[in-house]
């Protein structure tokens, strides 16, 4: 049994978010209307664009690119494009020589959301694919469903702060930067099938929460000792914390969890694995991430029980997440269960995550691992048999 399992709780008390046992009815999020408009590009332009949104994927994202697979064919190249943008923004630290230029390349790409949800994108392969994504989601549904204009802005408001690595205050800021980029990926997916659940929309938010914390562990020594752009990301500094370019290292965790467990951010950028109190700290995180994977392991077996999930969704009422009971999409009316399994393709990479704490409890919460980098042979198989059973 896994030592998350035994010692892990989905709810507890210091938690910023709050477990209610209310039960709440299956509803639907209210479809807006958009217009139709014309193509503003060609055939093979949407072509290229895929192709090499694709190669971005298979390249700095090789988990997404594999996932890819099980995403519904409908929305398929919409999460293809939506995760191209993900890679494109979180390089913009590494390909970029100060911040302020970053803070250039986020507002092109804020200038660009606003073009492509004209139908008028940039002439960049990524905003390509995503506007033609959105127009083929407009014709799917004659006008009634719309990708939300303010999801997208806060995924890219979101990578401010790895321009500069600002510290998380505390764990709670740390799970709302992961709601604002991976569950926001997720919500915005589920949107281009369509589907307006609040069932499904509240199962993304806790896996989307997990897989956030455990890219921040798993980027931790990347951005303490960050690599020279000529070198892999294994390859050794250039100096305690600086890469060959003089960048300056960073320990991107909790403030609050350093501090219980002892550590010390000029320790670790000293000492790496052996800084006092690491580890307990990792554990920490590491812990809350499979929180919200075992919240989710409830939540589908209260489902299939004929139950309610068990605790109310705390986005609820906010921007993309008001519902009612209308089905406007269209479709036949599905039960809760049913949308989770037709969904149920987005929510794979609760897989990959789960699997990468796995492997990094059998390494003793030691994160500078050079393994943990690595992806894991086993992923396709593991995916294929979660999506065949639908269970992470």
């Amino acid at each position: 049994m896994s030592f998350f399992k035994q010692t892990a709780r989905p709810c507890r008390a210091y938690i910023s978010w709050q477990c209610s046992l209310r039960s709440h009815r299956p509803q639907k999020r209210l479809f807006s209307q958009s217009r139709a408009v014309a193509s503003p590009f060609t055939a093979e332009e949407v072509t290229g664009a895929h192709k090499y949104c694709v190669g971005l994927l298979s390249k700095y994202d090789r988990p997404s690119y594999t996932m890819s697979t099980f995403v519904p064919s409908e929305a398929r190249t919409f999460y293809i494009a939506l995760r191209a943008l993900n890679v494109s923004l979180s390089l913009i630290p590494d390909t970029t020589s100060s911040p302020t230029i970053g803070l250039m390349r986020l507002q092109f790409w804020r200038d660009a959301v606003a073009k492509i949800l004209a139908g008028a994108p940039p002439k960049e392969p990524v905003a390509i694919l995503l506007a033609s994504a959105i127009l083929d989601l407009n014709q799917r549904t004659n006008g009634r469903a719309r990708i939300t204009k303010g999801w997208l802005t806060r995924l890219i408001n979101a990578r401010e702060q790895t321009l500069t690595n600002d510290p998380y205050q505390n764990i709670a800021a740390l799970e709302s930067y992961a709601e604002n980029t991976y569950s926001t990926l997720m919500y915005l997916t589920l949107a281009a099938l369509p589907m307006t659940s609040v069932t499904a929309d509240h199962v993304a938010s806790h896996i989307g929460k997990a897989v956030g914390i455990a890219a921040v562990l798993r980027g931790l020594p990347l951005v303490a000792f960050p690599p020279p752009p000529s070198q892999s990301p294994s390859g050794s500094t250039g100096g305690i914390g600086l890469n060959a370019g003089g960048k300056q290292g960073a320990v991107m965790l909790p403030l609050d969890i350093m501090a219980q467990a002892g550590v010390k951010e000029e320790d670790v950028l000293r000492r790496g694995a052996e800084a006092e109190g690491l580890r307990d700290a990792v554990f920490t995180v590491a812990t809350r991430a499979s929180d919200h994977l075992i919240t989710v392991e409830q939540m589908l077996n209260n489902l299939r029980a004929g139950e309610d999930v068990g605790h109310e969704f705390e986005h609820e009422g906010e921007e993309g997440h008001e519902y009612d009971s209308v089905d406007l999409s269209g479709s036949p009316k599905e039960s809760p269960l049913d949308e989770v399994n037709r969904a149920f393709g987005i929510f794979m990479p609760a897989v990959s995550t789960r699997l990468w704490l796995d492997r990094l409890q059998q390494h003793d919460f030691d994160v500078f691992q050079p393994e943990l980098l690595r992806s894991d042979w086993r992923l396709p198989w593991k995916s294929y048999m979660a999506f065949r059973r639908k269970n992470i």
